[in-house]
C-alpha cells in the first residue's frame, strides 16, 4: 500500500508544472559543452548560437528513458519549423557524451544537438537539478534572445508540452523583433 501512495504522489508530482527559476528577462549563463548531432561531436557554445538567433535550450533527465524519448523525438519532428525560424536547438542532460552519441543518432534523429553535462554545472546555472537527485536534470526548456536573456521558461515532468510552449515564445519574440 505504502508503495503505491508513494507511486501515486510521484505521479502527481511529475504531472503537475513548476516553474523554472530563471524567469523572463534574466540573463542566460553562457556555456560550452561537448555535443553530438548525429554521432558526431563538436563543441557548442551558447554565445556562437545566440549570433544566428534565439536559442531553444532544453534540459532532460537521462537518455533513452520513456519521457525523455518522447520529447527528442517532438523536437526531431519540430526540426524544420525551428529552423525557418532561425532558432537553434540544444538538449543538455547528465549523460556521458558516449551515450549522447547514440542519442543524438537515434531518438534525436540526427536533427538537433544534446550536450553532454557530466559534471552538472550547466544545469545548476540554470537551476534544472532535481531536487530529489542532483545528478539528474529537472524537465524544463528555456527560451534565449538572441542577446542573452531568458525569454520563457517552462518546467513540466511531462514531456507533452515543451516543443510547443518554445516553439509559441520563439515565434511571439520573432513578431515583436522583425528582422
Amino acid at each position: 500500500m505504502k508503495k503505491i501512495f508513494a507511486f501515486a504522489c510521484s505521479a502527481a508530482l511529475l504531472a503537475t508544472p513548476a516553474y523554472a527559476a530563471l524567469q523572463a528577462g534574466a540573463r542566460a549563463p553562457d556555456f560550452n559543452a561537448t555535443a553530438s548531432i548525429g554521432g558526431k561531436r563538436f563543441q557548442f557554445v551558447l554565445a556562437d548560437a545566440l549570433k544566428k538567433g534565439p536559442v531553444v535550450l532544453y534540459f532532460y533527465p537521462a537518455a533513452f528513458t520513456p519521457g525523455c524519448t518522447i520529447e527528442a523525438h517532438n523536437f526531431a519532428d519540430a526540426m524544420g519549423d525551428f529552423q525557418k525560424l532561425g532558432a537553434t536547438v540544444i538538449g543538455v542532460s547528465h549523460d556521458n557524451i558516449d551515450t549522447l552519441d547514440k542519442f543524438s543518432l537515434t531518438e534525436c534523429r540526427s536533427k538537433f544537438p544534446v550536450a553532454a553535462d557530466t559534471d552538472a554545472r550547466i544545469m545548476k546555472n540554470y537551476d534544472a537539478v532535481q531536487d530529489a537527485r542532483a545528478e539528474y536534470a529537472e524537465r524544463v526548456s528555456y527560451v534565449i534572445s538572441p542577446e542573452g536573456r531568458v525569454l520563457f521558461s517552462y518546467t513540466a515532468g511531462d514531456p507533452t508540452h515543451h516543443v510547443e510552449y518554445t516553439m509559441a515564445a520563439v515565434k511571439k519574440y520573432l513578431a515583436e523583433h522583425p528582422h
